[in-house]
């Protein structure tokens, strides 16, 4: 779970490794964008934020940087949604399915070795095929949010695209002189009734993520679990723009402090990624609160573990306090499932 953001602090520079590695990105201009900038201060080889060997992330004691639902203990999580999945594929049997978590931190995977009711259960790693099963359920926990992103601002009338200067004494943030050539054509549906100084944070990489799977999935569901919000919510009531960086616990809206050594991320458009799955082939699609998509589709399962620890306040009830209550995560995530026919 990602708390809300805390007072900015100075930038850092990268170690050489990863000044190097941005100097070489920028070419000689030393300007990258905010997408080139964000990729390479996540997952660089060696020192981006999730390509750290060893390096612990996720969790919920200090040395890690937030806690997601796979944090949780007593496997719920994973329990809920090998129910839910299985309901959505009524009325096929889901023991004809593999059900795959894809981009699971090491050690922290949802599903861990149970696949009941599935034939079996894998865990991908980012950057692994895309090949899968002919029948296949394909499961990923915030990782659309974990992908490069691109800002833009509206200054002086115009949308404008926002970049880094990575080769001066310190990071800076800066106008592009003009769109970068992956946000030029994405910028022509930019609203253009915005405001002063309003902010927009967009993941262009994250819907070419969503459209690759749903072409590599024949047959199955992709459910994904994150925050986020649809194209009016993020153009319209967010002005100061969804970028966010993590460490410690704690967040910053200083995405240039710690670059290799704390999170970057901006909240999904669901809308956008809906999209994206429907021109990679998927059919029915759909965004639930958490909390509804947990009750509507693994209801039965949530009363029996509430009826098995019905004399006591458990850990498994408190899990699913957490995972359940509008409060909790509940309320602040959302899933949204995608059927290929």
């Amino acid at each position: 779970m990602k708390p809300p953001p805390e007072q900015a602090s100075s930038p850092e520079s990268p170690g050489p490794a990863g000044r190097e590695y941005l100097r070489a990105q920028a070419g000689a201009g030393g300007i990258l964008s905010y997408r080139d900038f964000t990729a390479a201060a996540l997952y660089a080889p060696g020192w981006g934020y999730y390509a750290r060997a060893g390096a612990r992330r996720v969790g919920r004691d200090r040395r890690a940087d937030f806690y997601t639902a796979a944090s949780l203990g007593g496997g719920i999580f994973g329990q809920l949604l090998r129910v839910a999945a299985a309901a959505l594929l009524a009325p096929e049997n889901p023991a004809d399915y593999t059900l795959i978590e894809l981009g699971a931190e090491p050690g922290v995977g949802v599903f861990g070795d149970e696949a009941a009711p599935f034939a079996r259960v894998e865990t991908r790693r980012l950057g692994d095929p895309l090949g899968f099963p002919a029948c296949a359920v394909i499961f990923a926990n915030e990782l659309l949010d974990a992908q490069p992103f691109h800002r833009f601002v509206f200054r002086r009338g115009a949308w404008r695209e926002l970049g880094v200067q990575v080769d001066g004494p310190e990071l800076e943030e800066l106008e592009l002189p003009e769109f970068s050539p992956a946000a030029r054509a994405a910028a022509a549906i930019l609203p253009a009734d915005a405001s002063e100084e309003q902010h927009l944070d967009w993941s262009l990489d994250a819907e070419a993520l969503a459209r690759a799977l749903a072409s590599a999935l024949e047959r199955g569901l992709l459910i994904f679990a994150d925050y986020g919000y649809d194209w009016r919510e993020l153009t319209q009531e967010r002005p100061a723009g969804t970028a966010r960086a993590y460490r410690g616990h704690a967040a910053s809206r200083d995405l240039l402090a710690h670059p290799g050594e704390q999170d970057l991320t901006c909240h999904v458009c669901w809308d956008r990624i809906e999209r994206a799955l429907r021109e990679g082939g998927c059919g029915e699609t759909q965004v639930e609160r958490q909390e509804a998509f947990f009750a509507r589709h693994a209801g039965l399962a949530i009363a029996s573990l509430l009826a098995r620890d019905a004399e006591r306040f458990s850990p498994a009830r408190q899990t699913l306090l957490e995972l359940l209550h509008p409060a909790h995560l509940g309320g602040i995530f959302q899933i949204l499932w995608a059927r290929r026919p």
